[in-house]
């Protein structure tokens, strides 16, 4: 019985669709590389410049997060954290969940769960507002007109 196998670079209808895994390899090494700027970045302004750690209070982070620079620094890091981490995980499923259903319901619920993050994690940056009105003076940040 003879046996033929075909070119690995052979056209196919199966060839045709999106790589969904190298895209997602792809995806973490490139998040990789982008997250460690990020959080050294991130780390380096919020602990090397001023008062370092003692000064990080909530004053300090609606005064950062009340600059559109930061905001989109922010929420570049927190999306490309959250879906890293994901893709990380689903891997991790992909390779040690045996069974389809659970694979599938763990799949599912990464999914929701990084999604859920996302969606709370960006609300918060863009809607928070360090000086609500009608506060007690004494509870809002330095930076507020009471």
């Amino acid at each position: 019985m003879a046996m033929t196998i075909e070119s690995p670079r052979a056209k196919t209808p199966a060839a045709k669709r999106t790589n969904w895994e190298k895209w997602g390899w792809i995806y973490m090494r490139v998040s990789g590389v982008l997250l460690l700027v990020l959080v050294f970045g991130h780390l380096f302004s919020n602990l090397m410049i001023g008062d370092g750690v003692h000064a990080i209070d909530f004053g300090f982070v609606g005064g950062k997060l009340s600059q559109p620079f930061w905001m989109v620094w922010d929420t570049l890091l927190l999306w490309l954290a959250l879906i890293h981490g994901a893709n990380g995980m689903r891997t991790i499923v992909n390779d040690y969940v045996t069974r389809p259903g659970l694979a599938k319901a763990f799949r599912v619920a990464l999914f929701l769960s990084a999604a859920l993050l996302i969606l709370l994690g960006t609300i918060v940056i863009y809607t928070l507002d360090p000086c609500p009105a009608g506060a007690d003076p004494s509870l809002v940040a330095s930076f507020c007109n009471a």
